[in-house]
């Protein structure tokens, strides 16, 4: 699948934000981030001003990067699902449609397995919602091959 950066419109933006929200709220999650799985944050929801968003979402994909040279290793195609355990904060991180991220953030108020059964919840409609933005945007991995001075300048209306 072609890893090149997609468009994401507003209405797609609007439903992956709910769609974590929703998440965020049914797991107990301190914070619910979405990433691409270039290292870009999509959208997030929660308590994130703790957080740099940025070098939590590279890192995220440097994660789900490494994890899967170490399944080649052992011949798996990669791992959909990572957790880390700390002493007050989890993070439980998997792949969407392969090429999304989602990382989830929680603590005791929450546990692994309400996370995960949220999550496989969820993974299907954020799967739509990018399948769509893809289409709209032209097809698969949703990439513009070149921007007109147009479409430059209704970006920034």
């Amino acid at each position: 699948m072609n890893r090149a950066h997609f468009i994401l419109r507003e209405r797609e933006y609007g439903a992956f934000l709910s769609v974590l929200r929703k998440l965020r709220t049914d797991a107990f999650a301190k914070v619910v981030f979405l990433v691409d799985k270039n290292g870009t944050l999509v959208a997030s929801t929660g308590e994130a001003s703790g957080f740099d968003t940025t070098a939590l979402a590279s890192l995220a994909a440097g994660n789900i990067a490494a994890t899967g040279g170490l399944a080649n290793l052992i011949g798996e195609k990669e791992f959909s699902i990572l957790f880390h355990e700390g002493e007050r904060d989890h993070m439980h991180i998997s792949l969407v449609a392969e090429r999304l991220i989602l990382v989830v953030i929680f603590d005791r108020r929450s546990s692994v397995g309400l996370v995960r059964l949220r999550v496989r919840r969820v993974s299907e409609e954020l799967a739509k919602i990018l399948a769509a933005a893809q289409e709209d945007a032209g097809g698969e991995g949703g990439v513009i091959e070149e921007l007109t001075e147009e479409d430059i300048e209704s970006l920034f209306k």
